[in-house]
C-alpha cells in the first residue's frame, strides 16, 4: 500500500504538471505513454518486440497521435496520410506481412496488434487532442481528476462494503458496492471542478459528464481485465510499483477521452 501511495502521489504530480504545462511537454509525454503502453500490450500477448508486425502497428500508433494533432491544428493541412488512410494502410500492410509469412504469423496475432494499435492510438490521440481545444486544460483536468475520483471511490468502498460481485468472470475482485462507490465520489468531485471552472457550464451539465466519465471509466477498466484475463497475465507491466504498468494505471482515460469527443461533449 505503501508503494502504491508513492507512486500514485509522484506519479499523478509529475502526470498534472505536464497537463498544466500544455505544449509539447504534455504531448511528449503522452506520446511515450503510448509507446510504453503499445509494448505492453504486446507482451501480455508474448508477441517479442522485434518483430516486424510489432513495429508495423507502433507506427499505427504513432501516425494516429499525429493525425490527430492536424485535427486540431498543431500541423498545417496537407499532411501525407488522413486518419482513416493511416488505418487502412495499417491494416493492409499488417495482412500482407501476414501472407508473406506462409502461415508463421497467424490471424490470431495480426488481429491483436491491430486491435491493440486502434484501442492504444486512439485512446492517447485523444488524450492529447483533448487539451489542444479551447478549455482544452479544463476538461482535460475533470477527465482526469474524476477518473481518479472514480477510481478511488471504487477501491476503498469496495474494499470496506463490498459484498456483490460487479463481473466476476471478468475482474472478480469488483464489487456493485465499489462502483456505486466510484460513481458517488466522481459526482462530488464534478460537482467542486464545476464550481473552479464555470467555463465547463453549469452544475447540472458537469454532473451529466462527471456520470458519463465514471461509467466510461469503469468500463474501460474493464476492458482491460479482459485483456488480462483471456492473456493469463496479471499485470500488464512492471514500470509503475505498486500500480503495474502504464495501461494498468490508464486503462480507464483510454475510453473515457474518446467517449467524451464521441458523445460531442467536447
Amino acid at each position: 500500500m505503501k508503494k502504491r501511495m508513492i507512486t500514485g502521489v509522484l506519479g499523478g504530480a509529475g502526470f498534472m504538471t505536464l497537463l498544466w504545462v500544455g505544449d509539447w511537454a504534455y504531448t511528449g509525454m503522452v506520446a511515450v505513454l503510448a509507446t510504453v503502453g503499445y509494448f505492453e500490450f504486446c507482451r501480455m500477448k508474448r508477441i517479442p518486440v522485434w518483430k516486424v508486425q510489432t513495429w508495423v502497428g507502433l507506427v499505427l500508433v504513432w501516425c494516429l497521435l499525429l493525425t490527430g494533432m492536424v485535427k486540431q491544428g498543431v500541423f498545417p493541412p496537407g499532411w501525407p496520410l488522413e486518419e482513416p488512410d493511416s488505418v487502412l494502410v495499417g491494416l493492409v500492410t499488417l495482412l500482407l506481412l501476414m501472407v508473406a509469412s506462409r502461415n508463421r504469423i497467424h490471424v490470431d496475432e495480426i488481429a491483436y496488434l491491430f486491435l491493440g494499435s486502434l484501442y492504444i492510438g486512439y485512446g492517447f490521440s485523444y488524450m492529447i487532442q483533448t487539451r489542444l481545444i479551447t478549455d482544452g486544460l479544463a476538461w482535460s483536468f475533470l477527465a482526469v481528476a474524476v477518473t481518479f475520483a472514480n477510481d478511488t471511490g471504487a477501491y476503498f468502498l469496495g474494499r470496506r462494503w463490498g459484498k456483490r460481485k460487479l463481473w466476476p468472470s471478468v475482474s472478480p475482485n469488483k464489487t456493485w458496492e465499489g462502483s456505486l462507490g466510484g460513481v458517488f465520489l466522481s459526482l462530488v468531485i464534478s460537482g467542486m471542478i464545476a464550481f473552479f471552472f464555470p467555463e465547463l457550464g453549469n452544475l447540472s451539465a458537469v454532473l451529466g459528464i462527471g456520470l458519463l466519465v465514471s461509467v466510461a471509466g469503469q468500463f474501460g477498466d474493464l476492458v482491460e481485465s479482459a485483456i488480462k484475463r483471456t492473456t493469463g497475465v496479471k499485470d500488464s507491466g512492471a514500470l509503475l510499483p505498486g500500480h503495474g504498468g502504464v495501461l494498468d494505471r490508464f486503462d480507464s482515460l483510454l475510453l473515457v477521452f474518446p467517449v467524451l469527443h464521441l458523445s460531442q461533449l467536447i
